[in-house]
């Protein structure tokens, strides 16, 4: 799979600098935003479980920080053969801040393995839309 070659060497430094002295899965993660800045995140344990923090969430924050809010693509890189998946509570955070167009790269050791959209990964998702609607509501009372 091609063209994803820049996340995939970000993501691959970032699981090196992760911290998971507990579980011992360090995981990368590298997500591009509309400017084409590329925001990098591990993830980073801590003893006191589940305090820790994804490599998702921590790449999101960076993003956020930078004054980016739309992730175009965004890959989750794990050490082991089969391609990575972000767990549940990090498919909600890359709702909040993607749309149908945004490409989430599942990759493993040899590079991306799989392409999957929010809709496959979180169907039915909880996100901004639905507060909308509620305002838009409560504009109706």
């Amino acid at each position: 799979m091609e063209g994803f070659e820049d996340l995939l060497a970000i993501a691959k430094q970032a699981r090196g600098a992760a911290y998971a002295p507990y579980s011992r899965f360090k995981v990368g993660c590298a997500l591009r935003g509309p400017s084409g800045s590329i925001y990098a995140g591990c993830n980073v344990e801590n003893a006191s479980f589940p305090v820790g923090m994804c490599a998702e969430a921590s790449a999101i924050s960076a993003m956020i920080a930078a004054g980016e809010r739309r992730i175009c693509d965004i890959l989750i890189l794990g050490e082991f053969d089969e391609p990575t998946a972000p767990c549940g509570a990090c498919r909600q955070r890359i709702a909040e801040f993607s749309d149908a167009s945004t490409r989430i790269i599942l990759a493993n050791a040899r590079g991306a393995q799989a392409v999957r959209g929010i809709e496959e990964l979180l169907p039915g998702a909880f996100g901004p839309d639905a507060f909308r609607r509620i305002h838009c509501e409560d504009d109706h009372e």
